[in-house]
């Protein structure tokens, strides 16, 4: 049996924004953990950039990326920011 069903709200920064063209969306996922979840919206909206760029933050705390998702979560993908 998979993973149950849940609802997660995705923030976008950046060149993530850009290609998701969004800054936030709910999503209905089975992803586990944020390394799934980001693999499924990488392949959603084509993202280019590699997860070991990325850092993630879950209810505006940073977390491991095997950490579990629950419902109704906040999940944000920090991309590497440009400049010094």
């Amino acid at each position: 049996p998979g993973q149950p069903m849940k609802t997660i709200t995705l923030q976008y920064f950046a060149v993530l924004r850009e290609q998701a063209g969004c800054s936030e969306e709910r999503l209905e996922t089975a992803a586990a953990t944020p390394a799934e979840l980001y693999e499924e919206v990488r392949v959603k909206h084509g993202f280019t950039l590699p997860l070991s760029m990325l850092r993630v933050a879950v209810n505006e705390e940073f977390r491991d990326w095997s950490s579990p998702l629950r419902p109704n979560d906040r999940v944000v993908f920090i991309p590497p920011v440009a400049g010094g």
